[in-house]
């Protein structure tokens, strides 16, 4: 039964790594890009880029999942997720776009945090736009998002199991499913407890992760 229940956990596991890890490549860059519009000059994208933050930020991820994957096949001639591993396309959508939005407003806190003056320094130099911002700018300022950055990725871990809401597969569902008859078992709830040794070992590794680069950080000063 252990060795059963384990081999079951674990396929779930790899499905919430997979999940996270889709995530993280998708809404890192992503969120940038918001970032960049949230502080345009350019009126209307600033406001657009502002409210889709606002729309997404203020919204339960729930209902977006559950929105992103149904509502499709109501509106659309074809459904786009009746294909094979749509459920998981569809997770990796929402949480790609809700975690944008929340990495884009740690970018931007960032990115207005380093010192004005350090940018017109780089200017007198003649420095670019772009050289300003790859040698100045971004290096000062991943420094000073590591730590909300951190906590929003530790979080993404824990909240790929709301994929489970459009039957994703993830470690909780595989979990849960022992209690309704998994595997020739049933009323087992044990496995769903255990799922938290993943989550427990999973986010310690990352905090682990995130104290080193936290520590080379510090050469940066101030």
């Amino acid at each position: 039964m252990f060795i059963t229940v384990i081999q079951a956990l674990s396929e779930g596991f790899l499905e919430t790594l997979k999940l996270f890890a889709v995530t993280l490549v998708g809404a890192l860059p992503l969120g940038l890009v918001i970032s960049f519009g949230s502080m345009s000059r350019f009126t209307p994208l600033r406001w657009l880029s502002r409210f889709v933050v606002w729309v997404f930020r203020g919204t339960p991820l729930m209902l977006q999942l559950i929105i992103i994957f149904y509502v499709p096949g109501f509106v659309l001639p074809q459904n786009p997720w009746a294909i094979s591993g749509g459920r998981f396309w569809a997770a990796a959508v929402a949480f790609i776009i809700n975690y944008a939005c929340y990495f884009s407003e740690i970018y931007r806190g960032g990115i207005e945090g380093v010192p004005k003056g350090q940018q017109e320094a780089g200017q007198v130099l003649g420095m670019t736009k772009s050289q300003i911002f790859f040698k100045v700018t971004l290096l000062q300022m991943i420094k000073r998002i590591v730590p909300p950055m951190s906590n929003e990725i530790i979080t993404l871990v824990k909240d790929t199991s709301i994929a489970r809401i459009i039957s994703l597969q993830e470690l909780i569902y595989a979990g849960y499913a022992f209690l309704k008859g998994s595997h020739g078992y049933s009323g087992l709830i044990w496995p769903l407890f255990f799922t938290g040794v993943y989550y427990l070992a999973f986010t310690g590794l990352l905090t682990l992760l995130f104290a080193r680069i936290e520590k080379k950080m510090r050469y940066f000063g101030g």
